[in-house]
């Protein structure tokens, strides 16, 4: 059974890094959900106070990659309009079937955003800008912790490797 719950974690933890550039999945609690299967084990003690490290920063990550292309519009000079603009379209883009949708999606959301508060073509596209460095960065964030997490799996496989296998 042991030998069972480490392969399915193994799998979660990289669906959870294809989930960092794949909007479909959402990757840190894919990658959280890996290490709690591993510390479920009965090989592998349940560390609670990794666990509870680990599903904070899963927390503030999975909330930051939500905000942060709407903090992009705003620092390159976007309104509130191409901030919620952004997020309507990030949230869009998770669901249209378009390859690449969520990372144009936002972008556009933040350029109608700044167009329907009556900005001129140039400040909605530095906004709108702003949205897509926005959406590469948190992307980049979520594969770094991701990454972090299979690192720390990886870890835990081998101190307690004589006894899983």
């Amino acid at each position: 059974m042991d030998l069972i719950l480490v392969a399915l974690a193994a799998i979660l933890m990289l669906i959870g890094i294809l989930g960092s550039f794949l909007p479909m999945l959402p990757g840190i609690p894919v990658s959280w959900g890996g290490l709690l299967l591993l510390h479920l084990t009965s090989v592998i003690p349940v560390n609670y106070t990794f666990l509870g490290f680990t599903l904070v920063i899963t927390i503030i990550i999975f909330a930051l990659q939500y905000a942060i292309p709407a903090l992009g519009t705003k620092y390159l000079g976007g309104s509130k309009q191409g901030m919620f603009g952004a997020t309507i379209g990030l949230f869009a883009g998770i669901f249209i079937p378009i390859p690449f949708a969520i990372l144009i999606a936002p972008f556009i959301g933040a350029y109608l955003g700044e167009i329907l508060n009556k900005a001129d073509s140039r400040t909605a596209l530095r906004a709108a800008s702003g949205s897509f460095v926005g959406l590469l960065a948190s992307t980049f964030m979520e594969f770094v912790v991701t990454s972090i997490f299979l690192l720390l799996f990886i870890y835990k496989l081998w101190e307690f490797k004589e006894v899983l296998f």
